[in-house]
């Protein structure tokens, strides 16, 4: 069994694969030696562990997955199933190859775009010979939200919510939907582009928003919860082969 854990931003992921299959998956706040030992001791058959994380995070995590298993943590000199075709490879958030791998993976021989919808949108584009090139990084629904409170004097902090109005009757919903409406077209618009420059695309949505826009683009995607886990399971996978 395979363990994969993404220490970000805001929460902590892991996952427990069994081959393929996702057998466990929990989302964490706070994820210390503790956590991590209740997961060995519901799966003490995992032999094989990655971490991919843009925090600091205990150390005592490293030293109990060195201990116990074939341990590999993610960084700008693992080697990828991909050709990592970015400029400053070393700025580049781990997440973010992370769900290119997984993206070509899923689809080989395909020009991939996997969108990432969270604290931030993430594009990242790798085209049908496996060649990552990049992407873009746009703020996400709750830091616009967010953004629109903290730098006015008037403007109401406003949480998301899936239905926007086209045309807002109060602040509140004049927010919602320009926020909410100018981030599905913005999505939308990108997806367009990347569709004149490039035939055969597959576009992969995933991230903690993807409610706020399934459904509701007009282009045709396919949905991937947790792509970063499952992107780093291939990664584990390519260099223990």
């Amino acid at each position: 069994m395979d363990l994969t854990i993404d220490f970000g931003n805001t929460l902590t992921k892991a996952a427990v694969f069994s081959g393929s299959n996702m057998m466990y998956f929990k989302s964490f706040k706070q994820f210390s030696p503790t956590e991590l030992s209740s997961i060995f001791k519901r799966f003490p058959e995992i032999n094989k562990s990655i971490i991919s994380s843009v925090v600091c995070h205990p150390a005592e995590i490293n030293g109990f997955l060195g201990q116990h298993t074939h341990f590999l943590e993610l960084n700008k000199n693992t080697p990828l199933p991909i050709t990592n075709d970015y400029k400053t490879p070393q700025t580049l958030g781990k997440d973010r190859i992370s769900a290119a791998v997984a993206g070509h993976s899923l689809h080989p021989g395909k020009n991939v775009l996997v969108i990432m919808a969270g604290t931030c949108i993430t594009y990242d584009f790798v085209d049908e010979e496996g060649h990552y090139h990049g992407g873009a990084i746009s703020p996400g629904i709750r830091m616009r939200l967010k953004a629109l409170n903290h730098f006015t004097d008037h403007l109401p902090h406003v949480d998301p919510e899936m239905n926007a109005p086209l045309i807002g009757s109060t602040s509140e919903s004049s927010i919602l939907s320009g926020v909410i409406n100018g981030t599905t077209t913005e999505v939308d618009g990108i997806i367009d582009k990347y569709q004149k420059n490039y035939k055969n695309l597959t576009v992969i949505l995933s991230g903690g928003d993807t409610e706020y826009f399934d459904k509701k683009l007009k282009n045709n995607i396919f949905a991937v919860p947790n792509i970063v886990l499952l992107g780093l399971k291939y990664i584990l996978d390519f260099n223990a082969s």
